[in-house]
């Protein structure tokens, strides 16, 4: 990724994560940034969410972001001083899910490992 883009990218995660942290929509779960994917010209913005709770509560806070679109485009506008706001599409961050899937298996497997030895 060229500097300009990860500069972008980064700008872009504070700000909708700032934006995010104000909406009124009761849908908006407790939900965080984790990463923004910037097009190399900049036009689209791919903002990698993680949201806390099931996955009702993941839904929702997603279709609260896509309703919110146009007045987060709009926020940023007055925001950020770019020739062009990215359009942005959100998606659901499940890297800590994963990662946490991972260490309960680890878990069992260790636990497992120590029923074994002592039969």
């Amino acid at each position: 990724m060229r500097r300009r883009q990860v500069r972008v990218a980064e700008l872009l995660r504070e700000e909708v994560s700032e934006i995010l942290q104000k909406m009124k929509d009761p849908r908006v779960g407790f939900a965080s940034v984790t990463r923004v994917e910037v097009s190399p010209d900049l036009r689209r913005a791919r903002v990698m969410v993680s949201v806390l709770g099931d996955e009702e509560a993941r839904e929702r806070t997603l279709q609260a972001m896509e309703s919110a679109r146009g007045h987060i485009r709009a926020a940023l506008a007055e925001r950020l001083h770019l020739r062009f706001v990215p359009e942005i599409v959100f998606s659901l961050d499940r890297s800590i899910e994963h990662g946490a899937r991972i260490q309960e298996l680890l878990r069992e497997i260790r636990e497992e490992g120590k029923g074994v030895g002592s039969r």
